[in-house]
């Protein structure tokens, strides 16, 4: 039984396509990716969907869908799952004892639990799949057959050591980049490996495009249109979910006319592109360099980029120059959990072992953060700059070589990781992606800016004398 076949099948998938119309073009997707016989109406979505003018012949191994918002993606991912894990027998190819992976990974957990709700409530309500359940867990489904359904995270180091029977990615245009800069490629190169014993081990990778850049793009680029064993779907969220009112893509459009492109139609974003390239910043870093100590002739300046201690960090930057160059000295990132007060606290110890008695930092928080570094002795200056302005004046200083950065990966992701937007009208900002962060790359641009916009002071007057 194929899977068209189960999806029509009262006794299997039926139930849950309610209205058949609706799912016409997903009809023609799941035909495509598995090599199966095509109507002329799914033929011409096919050749729509995918710039290609000759039809499969046989299943793809690998599909890359780029499909709107609320487009019926996450449902699609757990029949496929579902049909793969059920349908198929892959106990020739494991060894004994060894569980077979059907993995689903999203930018979070709490995301990639979508696909398995789905995918529970399909196993649940078909007797003769549910009958293959040995074991339910909330991160999971183990079946008789030596394969379990689970639940990864976007991480290339948990995603390792795996035998998959199939990988199915969602939205990973917007998996998070805290381990890596490109998070997306290196998850994938993590887990084909994993694949390479199975045949047929299929690949799924499906999410609204966002920037142009990542393997989402990239696939894009080189594959949608031509023909061969790699499938690249692209489609708007009406063309996939006709269920969808038009009223609320029109409102969005109003509101934000490239989100709203990118988001339901499908469409990469021309108004992004990456703010400063992986070569420059590698070249400004000195390798195996994770701090410096304090120098009595020197004059630091100090920036913090402070935080609640629930949703992100708590960074400080010290810095000095040399000659026409700024030279990073410590970097400290304080992840939540934290007690801000003793966050502080901490800082302030820091500060004044360089030296220092004043730092930089944002608006946020109001008072709270600056009475506790006044009550310990450090007065806090309000930043005069907005974070995009200071990335703006960090730009020319990278590219030139004049910045010298501590070896901090996460400080490199997040420098690699900063998007350049442009606004109707003209306006530019730099910002993390969506769900990135850029706290450790906000207090380096920080006190970069002190240090690169004041004029320089001889040094006999100005180095500072470390109290304890």
């Amino acid at each position: 039984m194929n899977i068209l076949e189960a999806c029509e099948d009262p006794e299997l998938f039926g139930p849950w396509f309610k209205d058949p119309e609706t799912y016409q073009a997903w009809f023609a997707f799941l035909a495509a990716l598995f090599g199966l016989p095509m109507t002329e109406e799914q033929a011409e979505i096919y050749r729509r969907h995918t710039g290609r003018e000759e039809l499969p012949g046989e299943p793809s191994e690998e599909a890359w869908l780029i499909i709107g918002r609320r487009g019926g993606k996450s449902f699609v991912m757990a029949l496929v799952a579902v049909f793969l894990a059920c349908f198929r027998d892959y106990r020739p190819f494991l060894a004994p004892g060894e569980m077979g992976t059907v993995m689903v990974i999203a930018a979070d957990r709490r995301q990639a639990r979508t696909i398995i709700r789905y995918a529970k409530a399909l196993l649940t309500g078909v007797p003769m799949l549910s009958d293959m359940v040995t074991a339910e867990r909330a991160e999971g489904v183990d079946l008789d057959n030596s394969v379990a359904i689970e639940v990864g995270t976007a991480s290339f180091r948990t995603t390792r050591g795996y035998t998959y029977v199939a990988v199915l990615c969602d939205e990973l245009a917007f998996w998070p980049s805290e381990d890596s800069a490109e998070p997306d490629f290196e998850i994938l190169d993590a887990i084909r490996p994993g694949m390479a014993t199975i045949p047929n081990a299929m690949l799924l990778c499906a999410s609204s495009p966002h920037a142009r850049r990542g393997a989402l793009w990239e696939a894009y680029r080189q594959y949608w249109g031509q023909n061969g064993p790699i499938l690249v779907w692209k489609a708007a969220t009406r063309e996939m979910n006709p269920t969808v009112r038009q009223s609320v893509i029109d409102r969005a459009t109003e509101r934000d006319a490239a989100k709203a492109s990118a988001e339901y139609g499908a469409e990469f974003r021309r108004d992004i592109e990456a703010f400063v390239s992986r070569e420059v910043v590698e070249a400004c870093v000195t390798r195996g360099l994770e701090s410096l100590p304090w120098q009595h002739r020197q004059k630091y300046f100090a920036f913090v980029d402070p935080s609640g201690g629930s949703n992100d960090s708590f960074t400080l930057a010290i810095a000095h120059r040399e000659d026409t160059s700024v030279v990073l000295d410590v970097l400290m990132d304080k992840k939540p959990p934290f007690s801000p007060e003793q966050t502080i606290a901490e800082f302030c110890v820091v500060l004044k072992a360089y030296g220092l008695r004043e730092v930089t930092g944002d608006r946020y928080g109001g008072e709270f953060p600056r009475e506790h570094f006044r009550n310990r002795g450090i007065a806090y200056k309000i930043a005069e700059k907005p974070r995009s302005d200071l990335y703006r004046d960090l730009l020319p200083l990278m590219n030139s070589g004049q910045i010298r950065l501590l070896d901090n990966k996460h400080l490199q992701n997040q420098l690699i990781g900063l998007e350049r937007r442009v606004y109707r009208g003209g306006k530019e900002t730099i910002d993390h992606a969506p769900g990135g962060h850029d706290d450790l790359a906000n207090a380096v641009a920080g006190v970069a800016n002190c240090i690169a916009f004041v004029k320089q002071a001889p040094v006999a007057a100005s180095g500072a004398t470390r109290r304890n």
